[in-house]
């Protein structure tokens, strides 16, 4: 009788970089922290890569040659949802801002510390496996907004809102606690799973994000901001008397 060990899935990543020493270097690195990794130096073909190669996250940096790391996440995201951790330059922050408009799910200033980006990875990976948690199947509603856990989904009066993982995470947590004030370090460390660092604004762009989507739905004015705190998803009156 043949018995067999099911092993865990190896996360597989894929990064973006022409910086082939650097990419050398992470890749070693990964794979000692439990990552599968390789590397692709060209924005175009890493494009074309990611249309026949599947991976769990991808780590792209934002200065490339030739096609630009931005335009890079633009192209992914017309047929990828794949979670895409960006490498910036060290107090760019327009790119940063920019990219999270554009659907990247978090960022790390470059050079960065190997064991943050693992780290970073890691928080994201974890997102993603919770979609398949048994107790991720409740739907949570407040009004006309909900959002599905099961499925990853979040909706507005019947509309699909279309809203990036990390998105989805934030307005999952203001829904879970809709009527009251959330700060930002809690949203940072339940939505993105990391602690909120100085000078970080990924909180603000995402809510920003999801406000948009809301509005573009009939949803204006649901989240609310409460300067120096955080945000809150208000209650309409017939929310708080249920």
């Amino acid at each position: 009788m043949a018995f067999y060990t099911l092993l865990p899935m190896i996360p597989n990543l894929l990064i973006i970089d022409d910086d082939r020493e650097l990419c050398s270097l992470l890749t070693d690195f990964l794979k000692l922290e439990g990552f599968q990794a390789s590397a692709v130096h060209d924005g175009a073909e890493a494009v074309a890569h990611c249309r026949e190669q599947r991976y769990d996250a991808i780590v792209l940096d934002v200065m490339l040659p030739g096609l630009q790391g931005l335009e890079v996440l633009r192209k992914l995201r017309e047929f990828s949802d794949t979670p895409i951790l960006m490498l910036t330059a060290r107090g760019e922050d327009t790119d940063r801002i920019v990219g999270l408009e554009m659907g990247a799910d978090d960022y790390l200033p470059k050079p960065c510390n190997p064991r943050e980006l693992a780290a970073r990875l890691r928080a994201i990976l974890r997102r993603v496996e919770s979609r398949n948690e048994p107790e991720a199947s409740a739907v949570t509603r407040v009004g006309e907004t909900c959002v599905n856990a099961a499925n990853r989904s979040a909706h507005h009066a019947g509309q699909d809102l279309q809203l990036t993982s990390a998105e989805f995470n934030v307005l999952q947590v203001l829904l879970a606690r809709a009527g009251s004030v959330v700060d930002k370090e809690t949203l940072c460390l339940e939505a993105l799973g990391r602690p909120l660092s100085a000078y970080d604004r990924s909180i603000d762009v995402h809510v920003s994000k999801i406000r948009k989507k809301l509005a573009n739905q009939g949803g204006i004015g649901l989240i609310v901001s409460v300067r120096g705190v955080g945000y809150q998803f208000t209650l309409l009156p017939e929310d708080s008397a249920s």
